[in-house]
């Protein structure tokens, strides 16, 4: 059996159903992402793994124990919030030791323990502080060590990097991860930014409408998505609509041009077409055979990458290429020939 098993969990507010048929399997030590827009379900979820919220059917078990019926302070779980919630009457090394006070540890062990935690996050001469007297990134610091001070079974992270700018999410986000792989402690993240799930974790749940549309590796739901919104939503993806000619030889045609699939698309007659900005090139590459005529409709300068797009046949087609200062790029209105590989295409579900 798995370190947390969520089997078959519901949740309902009134007649609108926000958790449909969930289940997940994470083992000891993973660290996993839900992963999905706004209002999909992973925050109640979240919650109710918690214990804020009460499953509607369904059960939670935390190493064989069912948690469902336990109040959240019962469940040995950390939780880090989107805001932070520490007590600003309250000093750094006193937030960290709230948990152990309550818990009745020994002072001296406390003490020990706020000084590892404070190491640990790198603020080790920062507990006499207030946290109005902290930057955000330290404040969001201060409550993982709170949240970790305990030693709790699983970690919850209910998007605790959203309110930090840019530079100081990707920072923190390399903190958190290391932090987990030195503990060893079962985490589950909640995010709607991409890039923070496909960098952080071991697993993502991508969620829609309360569904978890697919589980995966970062690869395998970035490369192989199992539906059109888990295309859609993760990465930028371009969608081009093609015509069948030979559904038993998977030949489809884009515009004018024949492209052979590999598999079969029986029962079709047309498809649409996933393709990666990445995996298309202006120039003519080794294993792209397939060439596309268009022509240039937007270039946005993006520092290190220039995204380009390109207008072919009814699509819109996105590509990325590295700034180089000695290749200045192309402007809009030129016509160009797109290079793509058919092994490249993935084929949507209807």
């Amino acid at each position: 059996m798995a370190f947390l098993d969520i089997s078959d969990l519901q949740k309902s507010f009134g007649p609108t159903r926000v958790v449909r048929d969930f289940n997940l399997a994470v083992e000891q030590g993973e660290f996993i992402s839900f992963l999905g827009p706004s209002g999909c379900g992973k925050t109640t979820t979240l919650r109710m793994v918690a214990g804020f919220e009460t499953p509607s059917a369904g059960s939670i078990r935390i190493d064989g124990r069912d948690v469902v019926n336990l109040r959240p302070n019962q469940r040995d779980i950390g939780m880090v919030f989107q805001s932070y919630a520490l007590f600003p009457n309250l000093t750094v090394a006193q937030n960290v030791a709230f948990g152990l006070r309550v818990k009745g540890m020994p002072k001296a062990q406390i003490a020990a323990r706020v000084a590892e935690m404070l190491r640990m996050i790198h603020l080790p001469d920062l507990g006499g502080r207030y946290p109005f007297q902290l930057s955000g990134g330290q404040q969001q610091r201060v409550a993982l060590a709170r949240a970790l001070a305990g030693r709790p079974q699983v970690l919850l992270l209910d998007e605790p990097l959203s309110a930090l700018d840019a530079k100081i999410r990707v920072s923190l986000r390399d903190e958190i991860r290391a932090i987990q792989k030195s503990l060893g402690i079962t985490t589950i993240y909640v995010t709607h930014d991409q890039e923070e799930a496909l960098s952080m974790s071991d697993r993502i749940v991508v969620m829609n409408n309360g569904v978890a549309e697919q589980v995966g590796t970062p690869y395998e739901i970035y490369n192989r998505p199992a539906t059109r919104f888990v295309a859609s939503f993760v990465g930028t993806l371009n969608l081009i609509e093609a015509s069948v000619t030979d559904a038993g030889a998977g030949t489809v045609l884009i515009g004018d041009t024949a492209v052979a699939l590999g598999r079969s698309l029986a029962g079709r007659t047309r498809v649409t077409l996933a393709l990666r900005p990445e995996v298309v090139s202006l120039h003519p590459v080794e294993g792209r055979e397939t060439r596309l005529a268009g022509r240039i409709s937007d270039v946005h300068f993006l520092g290190s990458v220039i995204r380009i797009r390109v207008r072919v046949v009814e699509a819109q087609i996105s590509l990325d290429t590295f700034n180089t200062s000695d290749a200045p790029p192309p402007r809009p209105g030129d016509s160009v020939s797109l290079s793509i590989a058919a092994r490249d295409l993935m084929v949507l579900a209807d």
